[in-house]
């Protein structure tokens, strides 16, 4: 199936980055969320992205204008168009709340519309049982989307063979690496990545050394482009505990416990970038 409506649900960070990708490669896509305001704010993101592009001289104000064309709002996903080919799920990483989504998109769009889901470390399988279950595939795509050449392609337990091939085609389109990886919690890239920022976090709990030289041995010793702390600021600490309690439960292997630290500064809403202090404090 040729794809060229793309819906994306979810205005956030991954949500805006994904359909800035797919507007800027020609495709028509829905922009899609609860709010009008977070669509109004993840637009603004585009743009402010788009600029940086054209400041590197990788675009021009042309195809600036062109993407940002592309690109229309919707508020609530009972209002995707049913002629939709392409769903792409990017909301919180919750496996309801992803679900729920499912459940009502199954009744309304187009039979033979993929399903896909950007999640981070949930079960494919698990995700599609309330919908086609051939046709819904993961694609996790990296932050920041634009810039990531990465999309690592999952496959649920009764993916197509045809679904998982337009899927991988329509990566390389998009001018992304598409890598093939079979339904495990945390897939490949959080099952190396959320071990090594928790041991991390671990490390400072435990009073081995200060979160900046620990930051400081990764970039310097192993040539990390930042630290482990830095990197779970960015990525959101509430995001980093979701993932590892996906890891800790889908394997029942105490190698994936959550650093109590981490726990507590997620309670206490020190959650990174997003809230201006995690591991760091920003402006």
């Amino acid at each position: 199936m040729e794809i060229k409506k793309v819906a994306v649900i979810g205005a956030g960070t991954m949500g805006n980055g994904i359909a800035h990708v797919f507007a800027q490669n020609g495709f028509s896509v829905n922009l899609v969320d609860l709010d009008q305001n977070y669509l109004d704010k993840a637009l603004a993101t585009i743009s402010k992205n788009l600029d940086r592009m054209i400041k590197k001289e990788k675009i021009t104000e042309d195809d600036k204008t062109s993407t940002l064309n592309n690109l229309t709002t919707l508020v609530g996903v009972e209002n995707i168009p049913e002629d939709t080919n392409l769903v792409i799920e990017a909301i919180i990483e919750k496996k309801d709340a992803k679900q729920n989504i499912f459940k009502i998109l199954e009744e309304k769009i187009n039979k033979d519309t993929i399903f896909a889901s950007n999640t981070s470390s949930i079960s494919i399988t698990e995700l599609c049982s309330v919908c086609r279950q051939d046709k819904f595939i993961g694609m996790h795509f990296m932050n920041p989307v634009p810039v990531m050449k990465l999309i690592e392609i999952i496959r649920g337990y009764s993916t197509s063979d045809e679904t998982y091939k337009t899927i991988e085609e329509l990566s390389t389109t998009l001018g992304k690496t598409p890598v093939e990886v079979f339904d495990y919690p945390g897939f490949i890239s959080n099952r190396v990545l959320m071990p090594m920022i928790n041991e991390a976090i671990f490390s400072l709990y435990e009073g081995v050394a200060k979160a900046e030289d620990i930051d400081t041995v990764m970039k310097l010793g192993m040539a990390h482009p930042m630290g482990p702390l830095t990197l779970a600021d960015f990525i959101g600490l509430d995001v980093c505990l979701d993932i590892l309690n996906v890891l800790y439960d889908g394997f029942n292997d105490s190698k994936y416990r959550p650093c109590p630290l981490l726990k507590k500064m997620v309670a206490a809403n020190k959650l990174g970038r997003k809230t201006g202090e995690g591991f760091f404090k920003y402006e």
